[in-house]
């Protein structure tokens, strides 16, 4: 097979000049927009677990339920409480008007009158503090089912079965995956070049892909000690999802803000090949002679491109399958 007939079934794209966006890279991590911990608000001991790490949780779920027995006695107590301070306020009031016709009559003097519309306010306060009481022990009672506050999932369980809980106590902690951000700290001699209205892409290592960022957000403030100042870059919902995305909390991240344009001789990054420490393209010539020829790379341009800093030309072919090309190499050496 000669040259030019194995060159023309590789897939060849020329190196080219292009203007790319240059960027400023700071490190992150991934955290939730919402996230939280559920804690306890009534003392009691753990009778249900309903969910675990990793489980997904709705709007209203039952989480977890604490032993609701002395909390019923408690509303048990208080509704008694109430029946019996309202039976009190109606035996004032029968007595309040009697007093009253009694004093028109002029059979009891003012005093006693007085004495009458006293004892029958305060019953009536009575009656009204037993109904809040029977209130607050009606909700309570109620904080013996923890519901989730939104849909998310949950990250912690902090408690077991059977465990005594105090008021206060975390029980578990759980994150919305709709919306997530990546949260940096870029040194205050940055934010110059970041400019008012930054642009950003979030690069994912792990799950080797970019995202571009919804929007950015600059916090007023900086730290003390590092004089950086923490920038929110929100992820686009496409790439939310604990399950869907692979994208959790605590998940590392590169940023990668704009600040300027230049000029790149650019290659596809699938033209590249690395051997050790060799990092290299195959050049496809004119004549469809095939040349390993070593490369300079710099910063990456996208998702497909990356930057050619030495060993090639503008305008040159390079072949975009290394295996097909270092075969069509072998076979030019045999002949």
């Amino acid at each position: 097979m000669l040259p030019a007939q194995a060159a023309e079934q590789l897939a060849v794209a020329p190196a080219q000049y292009r203007e790319v966006a240059q960027t400023y890279s700071a490190d992150g991590v991934v955290e939730a927009v919402r996230q939280s911990t559920v804690s306890a608000q009534i003392a009691g001991r753990v009778k249900e677990i309903n969910f675990d790490v990793g489980d997904s949780v709705r709007k209203g779920q039952v989480i977890l339920r604490i032993d609701e027995r002395e909390a019923a006695q408690a509303v048990a107590g208080s509704q008694a409480q109430v029946m019996q301070a309202q039976a009190a306020m109606q035996n004032a009031k029968s007595n309040y008007e009697r007093a009253r016709q009694l004093f028109a009559q002029k059979f009891i003097s003012q005093a006693a009158l007085d004495k009458a519309q006293a004892d029958y306010k305060v019953a009536l306060a009575q009656a009204a503090a037993s109904e809040a009481g029977a209130g607050q022990s009606a909700l309570a009672h109620g904080y013996t089912a923890v519901v989730a506050p939104y849909a998310g999932i949950v990250a912690a369980r902090l408690v077991e079965l059977g465990e005594m809980v105090t008021v206060g106590k975390p029980l578990m902690t759980g994150f919305d995956p709709a919306e997530m951000r990546a949260i940096v700290s870029v040194p205050q001699d940055r934010l110059a070049d970041i400019g008012a209205r930054p642009q950003a892409t979030v690069e994912l290592p792990s799950l080797k892909r970019r995202a571009q960022a919804v929007s950015v957000s600059v916090q007023p403030a900086a730290d003390a000690r590092t004089h950086s100042t923490q920038v929110r870059v929100y992820l686009p919902a496409s790439e939310a999802g604990a399950k869907e995305g692979n994208v959790y909390p605590g998940m590392f991240v590169r940023v990668h803000f704009v600040v300027g344009k230049a000029n790149k001789l650019l290659v596809p990054a699938s033209a590249v090949v690395r051997r050790s420490e060799v990092v290299a393209v195959y050049v496809v010539d004119d004549k469809g002679v095939v040349k390993l020829r070593q490369v300079r790379l710099g910063q990456t341009a996208g998702q497909d491109e990356i930057e050619v800093l030495a060993g090639l030309n503008s305008g040159e072919r390079v072949a975009l399958d290394a295996i097909k090309a270092g075969m069509a190499l072998a076979q030019q050496a045999k002949k």
